[in-house]
């Protein structure tokens, strides 16, 4: 059976990075990037955490993107900021796949360190301590959360494919 794997956490702690590995790992997949569809509207753009968003179009589409490969044989791994509402819709409309989600974080120091490498215009200063807290408070389980601090990408991905 395919697999969905789920990846998320604050703007800046390695979503992108340790989802591309993963997605290189594994035999046959797909790497859905949640910021690349949430940008493909260009005309009216809105970020997604202002009012006037276009996020119900975001979810449509990257629902979609994720049966069509899952249906064609790929195991897919998708990145972007998932709130627990979220997850809870996503696990239930891939409730006939294996559903692997995991929240990755990392301590406010850190996290600020590697939002200072991105790029200027993807920088998220202040806002990414402002998702880490909205994470913290969401209570997720603790099977679902990975600590980065201290950890490989080697070994960060070993623990998600367990």
């Amino acid at each position: 059976m395919n697999k969905l794997y789920l990846i998320t956490g604050p703007a800046g702690v390695g979503k992108s990075t340790i989802s591309k590995a993963l997605a290189e790992r594994l035999n046959k997949s797909v790497l859905i990037e949640g910021d690349d569809i949430y940008h493909m509207v260009v005309s009216s753009y809105v970020p997604a955490w202002k009012p006037g968003n276009h996020l119900e179009l975001f979810w449509k589409n990257v629902i979609s993107l994720i049966k069509n490969s899952l249906e064609n044989g790929y195991d897919v791994v998708f990145n972007y900021i998932i709130n627990k509402d979220d997850y809870l819709v996503l696990n239930k409309e891939f409730k006939n796949y294996n559903v692997i989600f995991k929240v990755l974080i990392v301590d406010e120091k850190e996290l600020l360190r590697r939002d200072k490498l991105r790029a200027k215009e993807n920088r998220m200063n202040e806002r990414c301590l402002f998702l880490l807290k909205q994470f913290i408070k969401q209570d997720f389980n603790d099977e679902f959360i990975i600590d980065l601090s201290s950890l490989s990408i080697e070994e960060t991905l070993e623990r998600i494919i367990k």
